[in-house]
Parts: structure tokens; sequence; C-alpha cells
């Protein structure tokens, strides 16, 4: 199956799924690639030092509007990226067509979970977001984005 969007998800969608998100849609331009939170600050924009991380990066998130995940935005995605394994319960417990189709941002980096920088360090949240460049990076590759 071809994989046309992907959705990636964290809990408050201000942090790591718009990282992600920008990231994989970097590296893969052909693709749909949005983000949603599983307890969303809806409404809210990118986290300020996520977001100035990011920048550095040359990505830009000044347009990311946090919004809720439900199973009818499941639905629209061939792949699902949660950024921690407890994600994953959540997103199929929400939404149980999608387990098949939900894996961790992480998957190709041991299965690892990405660790939530929301109020934390300048320092941790540059950490986490190597961390999400490279799962975002190994997942390009497995698309055949790069």
């Amino acid at each position: 199956m071809r994989i046309n969007s992907v959705l990636v998800v964290c809990v408050g969608n201000i942090c790591r799924s718009p990282v992600g998100a920008a990231l994989l849609a970097r590296s893969c331009p052909d693709l749909r690639v949005e983000s949603a939170g599983i307890g969303a600050l809806e409404g809210h924009g990118a986290d300020k030092t996520s977001a100035e991380i990011a920048g550095a990066d040359g990505l830009n998130l000044d347009s990311h509007i946090a919004r809720q995940f439900t199973a009818e935005i499941a639905s629209e995605f061939d792949l699902i990226l949660g950024l921690e394994k407890g994600h994953l319960r959540v997103i199929t417990s929400k939404a149980p067509a999608s387990s098949g189709k939900t894996l961790l941002f992480g998957q190709w980096l041991n299965q690892s979970d990405i660790a939530d920088p929301y109020r934390k360090s300048r320092e941790f949240h540059a950490l986490v977001f190597d961390e999400i460049s490279k799962a975002a990076e190994s997942w390009a590759k497995k698309l055949g984005c790069i």
C-alpha cells in the first residue's frame, strides 16, 4: 500500500507532533503530513521554545494551531505516528479502525518513546528536537522520500 498521508500525534499538539510533522513534510513534500494531540491544547499555537528551535533549523511553525485527535481525523490518514507507546494505546482506543496503521514515530530508533519537552529547559527541547529529527529522517527513508 502506498502511503500518501501521515498524522503525527502527541499529547498537547504544541511541541513534538508539530515539529515531527514539519520535519517529515520537509523530507516528504509529496505527502500530506499533519498533526493532532490526544489531549490537545486546542487553538494554541506551537510552543514558543519548540518553535524557536525548529526555526533555527529552517522550519516555520507560525501557522500551527493545535487540534484534538479524533477517530474522524484518524480515518483521513494512511499512517498514524505516536510519539510514545502510551499514545498508541489511546489512539487505538479512540479510533479502533486505526490499529493496523498506527506506529511509533521512533519506530526505527529502537522503537523508542520521544520525551515530552513541555515546560522543560531549552536544552531539553533541543535534545528532543534532535531525536525527532532522527526519527523523521528514518521515516522519510522508509517511506521512500529520501
